[in-house]
């Protein structure tokens, strides 16, 4: 299962609107980012750098981000959203930052257990 995580920039005079937009989102938003097949979405916010850090799951995200391009729900909402992004070309949802991943515990761990039980007894 895909992991994806993004940056984006937030004009630091429009914080607090940004988060007052997200409290809640719209209902039709939330069903289309569900039926995209996003799901654990999170994005928190470094007020200090102002800076966003958003994490999702997904089985496919290049589906993901098709069916949200082509969404009309979501372009409204992208739309009202652009004013609060520094240095963004496009809408966020297509174009934020994305990090590689470097470290997962569970994967980790996973890997650990199977390499303990193909280890032979002593």
């Amino acid at each position: 299962m895909p992991r994806v995580a993004f940056t984006l920039q937030v004009r630091p005079e429009l914080l607090d609107a940004y988060v007052e937009r997200h409290t809640p989102v719209w209902p039709e938003l939330l069903r289309e980012i569900a039926a995209a097949g996003r799901r654990n979405y999170s994005i928190f916010l470094d007020r200090e750098r102002c800076t966003l850090f958003g994490y999702y799951e997904t089985d496919d995200d290049e589906a993901a981000r098709a069916y949200l391009a082509a969404s009309p729900v979501a372009a409204r909402w992208e739309a009202s959203m652009a004013e609060f992004f520094v240095g963004l070309d496009g809408r966020a949802d297509q174009a934020a930052t994305t990090l590689a991943e470097v470290f997962n515990l569970h994967d980790q761990l996973t890997a650990l257990a199977d390499t303990d039980h193909e280890s032979p007894a002593s």
